[in-house]
């Protein structure tokens, strides 16, 4: 995976990957800013101005431009909002590419944030919150991280509050777009069959006009637990969606390859342990799975699944029985094999599109500030063993650091709480 990376006078960061092996180019700016760089009176604002970089500029008055001008050449195009990360992309056939480059540099510059559309979009935005709310399957991550982080930016929603959403005005926008989407946070990312020294020069002319500004530090997450914690959401459904997580390693930690590695053991796959034992040894639920997030000063494990409402306990018991097995016997070498070939299988599969590449790149750029390759990371996973793997799981599977979220309809909390144990 070839690539160069360049550094504008303002601090913004380039990194271009040309092919020829390819007929599309995907054009992507990663920002440095999501729900965890917010407060709890613009909590929202960062999804909020994703939503509204599309809606219009001086050179592309009103949304229906942009979705025809991109429509009209078979784009895909799309936007994201994450805790720490927002992101904008354009994929199109390579002769398209010029206009793609020009049409996303023209929506992170030069937006125009106009209050009759800021009040239009009030309207889809909480549409958008409902829909969730009707979604249990995802919802419940939601109620997860809120229960995991508590009241702090990390633990709040990333679309915000009702409230919030119905107060924000133009100024809000403004003020938030200048403290975050500056030179420093930002990463452009160019995939695919393009020239390079077009596109080099044409970002230089229109992305070194930013002005450099201050960066401005999130709040650091903190996660004090000392206790199991659970919460459960009383709601009528067809089935029950659960989350067990554990506090575990961040982004940087060393041993995040290590947990990565325990995940697909535990869960990663359809010869994986909790999917062996939950859904094809006892057909307990149709969706199981397990893995570990990470953020820049945070992270978890997780084990998820939807299950009929009756054998919730029983689902809850399973997966800590799968957890602790982990820790009281070392993973079989042919096992850890397996998984390893896993990731390094589904990893290389998931790099095809030009559009995979670009998010592989920009990702590691923006927040490491350097790219390792797909081999690179490979080496790490092979080298860890099985003393490391359970070394991991004996720090992370604690009682004290159990959490569960529950939608379904269930009113007997403490019922479920007193499960929250690995003693038998």
């Amino acid at each position: 995976m070839k690539y160069i990376k360049r550094i504008l006078k303002n601090g913004t960061r380039v990194i271009l990957a040309p092919s020829k092996g390819t007929e599309t180019v995907t054009v992507q700016i990663l920002v440095e800013a999501g729900s965890k760089y917010e407060t709890i009176e613009n909590n929202g604002i960062s999804h909020f101005l994703e939503h509204m970089m599309f809606k219009g500029t001086e050179k592309r008055s009103n949304a229906k431009i942009i979705a025809e001008e991109l429509d009209g050449v078979g784009g895909e195009y799309n936007a994201f909002t994450g805790k720490e990360q927002t992101g904008y992309w354009v994929k199109v056939p390579k002769k398209h590419f010029k206009m793609a480059l020009d049409l996303v540099g023209d929506i992170y510059l030069n937006s125009k944030f106009e209050q009759k559309e800021i009040d239009k979009e009030k309207g889809v935005i909480l549409q958008e919150m409902a829909m969730y709310k009707d979604m249990p399957m995802r919802y419940v991550w939601d109620l997860f991280e809120n229960l995991f982080y508590g009241n702090q930016p990390a633990g709040w929603n990333i679309i915000g509050t009702t409230n919030n959403i119905n107060h924000f005005k133009r100024k809000d926008f403004i003020n938030y777009l200048n403290n975050f989407y500056i030179p420093q946070s930002t990463v452009i990312t160019i995939v695919g069959n393009f020239n390079q020294k077009n596109a080099l020069e044409k970002i230089e002319n229109t992305f070194e006009k930013i002005e450099k500004r201050e960066k401005i530090k999130k709040i650091a997450t903190v996660h004090n637990q000392k206790n199991p914690r659970l919460k459960l959401e009383n709601k009528k459904t067809d089935q029950t969606h659960l989350i067990l997580g554990v506090k575990s390693v961040d982004m940087f930690d060393e041993n995040r390859h290590v947990t990565t590695l325990l995940a697909t053991i535990l869960g990663g796959g359809m010869s994986s342990r909790m999917f062996e034992e939950l859904r094809e040894k006892r057909g307990l639920t149709y969706y199981v799975s397990s893995g570990s997030d990470q953020y820049t000063d945070s992270g978890y494990f997780f084990a998820n699944a939807g299950v009929e409402h009756k054998n919730l306990e029983k689902t809850i018991k399973l997966i800590l029985k799968e957890f602790k097995k982990v820790i009281d016997k070392k993973i079989p070498e042919k096992e850890i094999i397996k998984a390893k070939e896993y990731i390094k299988g589904t990893t290389t599969m998931s790099l095809e599109s030009s559009s995979a590449i670009a998010s592989f790149l920009g990702n590691q750029e923006l927040f490491r500030k350097e790219i390792k390759s797909p081999q690179e990371i490979f080496k790490k996973i092979d080298a860890v063993t099985a003393e490391d793997l359970q070394k991991i799981a004996f720090e992370i599977f604690k009682d004290e650091n159990l959490n569960l979220t529950v939608i379904g309809p269930h009113e007997k909390i403490e019922k479920y709480k007193k499960l929250l144990t690995f003693k038998k």
